[in-house]
């Protein structure tokens, strides 16, 4: 191969790597943005009792993150939470008790950025018409609701990312 070739081979690389930086940046713009509707973020944890390893789990890999918001919780999630990660969290009852209501009318209110809410659809629950409340307000808001493992590690991993970007605002607005 010549240096002519190596050169247009390098080029047409380059051509392709600025268009697919365009394409993500399109891409980007296209991703709805979370804002803070106070201070910072409130999420609500939720977790089914066949879930709530599950939810151990993602709060172990997003510690720091869980530190950084504010967090409500159901009763016991609440707790587990509290006590396992030493976080600061505001319970409300446990599901079965009122507990998704509660968290549902603070969505209604304007109170919650985020619902990371991990379900146990193969076990039948008899609040399950608060289930569906809750699901239905979030809807209704716009407010994003994670229901499984993955989708609650990508939520939190997006919030990860706005809460930084606003890092970086204020550093660079301080300079």
């Amino acid at each position: 191969m010549t240096g002519r070739d190596r050169d247009v081979t390098q080029c047409s690389h380059l051509r392709a790597l600025a268009s697919e930086a365009a394409c993500y940046r399109r891409w980007v713009d296209t991703i709805p943005h979370i804002a803070p509707r106070g201070d910072g973020f409130v999420v609500a944890l939720i977790a089914h009792d066949g879930k709530k390893a599950d939810m151990m789990d993602v709060a172990r890999e997003h510690r720091s993150l869980l530190g950084r918001l504010r967090l409500i919780a159901t009763g016991t999630t609440g707790q587990r939470l509290a006590d396992g990660f030493d976080l600061d969290v505001e319970r409300s009852a446990s599901g079965p008790r009122g507990g998704d209501l509660q968290i549902a009318a603070r969505i209604a209110h304007g109170e919650v950025d985020a619902v990371v809410f991990l379900r146990d659809p193969l076990t039948a629950h008899p609040h399950e018409p608060d289930i569906q409340a809750l699901l239905k307000v979030c809807d209704i808001y716009g407010v994003p609701v994670a229901t499984n493992q993955t989708a609650a590690r990508i939520l939190l991993s997006y919030l990860g990312i706005l809460i930084a970007g606003r890092d970086a605002h204020e550093r660079s607005r301080a300079s």
